[in-house]
């Protein structure tokens, strides 16, 4: 095996487990906020201030790291009408035009999510009762960014054949 095959070999592993870790602490950090909100509302007849915006904000998070890990092992939802009526090269060729338009649609995606983040920016807008909003908002072009990669290299490798 080529050095170069083993270093894109390890930095895939490194980028699978931080994936994979932030799933994880996103998912039990927000089922700890929701359980506590709730539990508090009960038994104290109050929340934390900030904890549904926070909630939302996780939520989002959370929906573009499933997304990530979906297209990372190219296990997103799909329709697979043309699975049933063609087979081989032409369904390689298929896949591979799905895959570049997938990749096309989410790099449009990065770029007017990166547009939006920059706009809240110029606007100074606030989250979480005093900080920038487009701190919370840059992970949607640095999601949508990376889906535009890997379904551009899914394309590639359909088109080859791979």
């Amino acid at each position: 095996m080529q050095p170069i095959e083993r270093t894109a070999g390890r930095l895939e592993k490194a980028g699978t487990w931080v994936e994979n870790a932030l799933l994880c602490a996103l998912l039990l950090a927000m089922i700890g906020l929701a359980c506590w909100q709730i539990f508090a509302r009960n038994l104290f007849g109050s929340t934390l201030v900030l904890g549904d915006e926070l909630l939302r904000l996780m939520v989002l998070w959370l929906t573009l790291a499933g997304a990530l890990a979906a297209s990372r092992a190219d296990r997103h939802i799909a329709i697979a009408l043309l699975d049933r009526v063609l087979d081989g090269r032409a369904l390689d060729a298929a896949k591979a035009v799905t895959e570049a338009f997938t990749a096309i649609v989410c790099a449009l995606l990065a770029w007017y999510s990166y547009a939006f983040v920059m706009m809240s920016r110029e606007f100074e807008d606030v989250l979480l009762g005093g900080v920038p909003a487009w701190w919370l908002q840059a992970p949607l072009p640095i999601g949508f960014g990376l889906m535009a990669w890997r379904h551009a290299l899914h394309a590639i490798a359909r088109a080859l054949g791979r």
